[in-house]
């Protein structure tokens, strides 16, 4: 059973799902377009959560968030299922399959065969979408490939519920019925809102602008309560996740930069291409603060080069954002 379901790749695994599931329903939406309809756009560093015994940093809002978001802004009706028998999870998506319906998925990618080497590490957030069955192997649309790939039922089993933080439990999600008109107007002005709000507003000091200037103070203090070595480790886990993992922050702004363009074109509001070309330069400051430390990290830092000036980087990043935010709220 195949479904004739158009591929295409994306920066980021969630929003590309989102991007074409949408598009296999006939809306006609870009993956910046769901990535800024979802409020994907979010900073949150939590230091007592450890991910593979390194503090949680993302710079996205949480799994199945962006999907979940973009949905109910467009009228979009769905379904979301987690498991706890394999056996279920796997006859449920077969099902689903069979009736043409593509299914999404939340994955932990290190159990995924087709990934490269160098690119299987133990993360449990990779969201894929199943578009068929050829024998014993499922056909995959992964949205970071370029083309459809195959993975084999035991392979993909595992992926579904591999074990650690954030575990997936075999969840999936798929389109129920699609709306007959949208209202993008309203939809762009409450994901712009939300996004704004979590970055300014969050009561937590571990989330949004706030956030941001605590990794700070703790990235400044890391030398001397670590020692060289593990303070090294702990900047690499940073710029990973900044540059790497889910497209990474400065990656993301770029994402968002392009929902933003897109909006001003579609709505014919010229205002929102200003916002869009600051939140591009606020991208290329977290690219810049990525290469510093990639040279802090492996000894090879010039004079500008230091935890302290990491430090009074990352809290220019804030405060730039922190401006775009505020004026951003105020035009919506």
């Amino acid at each position: 059973m195949k479904i004739d379901f158009a591929h295409h790749q994306s920066a980021h695994c969630e929003s590309g799902v989102s991007s074409n599931l949408l598009l296999h329903g006939g809306l006609p939406i870009s993956e910046a377009m769901a990535f800024g309809l979802g409020s994907g756009l979010f900073f949150a560093y939590v230091p007592f959560f450890k991910i593979n015994h390194l503090p949680l940093i993302t710079f996205r809002n949480a799994p199945g968030s962006i999907f979940k978001n973009v949905t109910k802004r467009l009228g979009v009706k769905i379904s979301r299922e987690k498991f706890r028998s394999p056996a279920k999870a796997k006859a449920t998506l077969d099902g689903l399959l069979d009736r043409g319906i593509p299914v999404g998925a939340q994955t932990g990618a290190y159990w995924l065969p087709y990934f490269p080497p160098a690119l299987r590490f133990h993360f449990n957030m990779h969201n894929l979408v199943v578009c068929g069955r050829e024998g014993d192997d499922y056909l995959i649309s992964d949205p970071v490939f370029p083309d459809l790939v195959t993975c084999a039922a035991g392979d993909f089993e595992k992926a579904r519920f591999a074990k650690g933080a954030l575990a997936p439990k075999g969840k999936i999600y798929y389109i129920r019925t699609m709306p007959a008109a949208i209202d993008l107007p309203l939809a762009a002005q409450k994901a712009i809102r939300d996004v704004c709000r979590a970055m300014l507003k969050t009561p937590i000091p571990y989330a949004g602008i706030r956030g941001m200037h605590l990794l700070a103070k703790h990235l400044e203090a890391w030398p001397a309560k670590h020692g060289p070595r593990v303070a090294a480790v702990h900047l690499g886990h940073m710029i990973r996740m900044q540059e790497e993992i889910g497209t990474g922050g400065a990656g993301f702004r770029f994402v968002y930069a392009a929902f933003l363009q897109e909006l001003a074109e579609q709505l014919g509001r010229p205002e929102l291409q200003q916002y869009s070309l600051r939140m591009t330069a606020i991208g290329d400051r977290w690219r810049d603060f990525a290469v510093s430390g990639a040279r802090v990290c492996k000894g090879r830092g010039g004079t500008d080069d230091s935890y302290a000036s990491l430090a009074a980087r990352l809290r220019d990043c804030a405060e730039v954002e922190r401006e775009l935010y505020r004026d951003l709220l105020e035009m919506i």
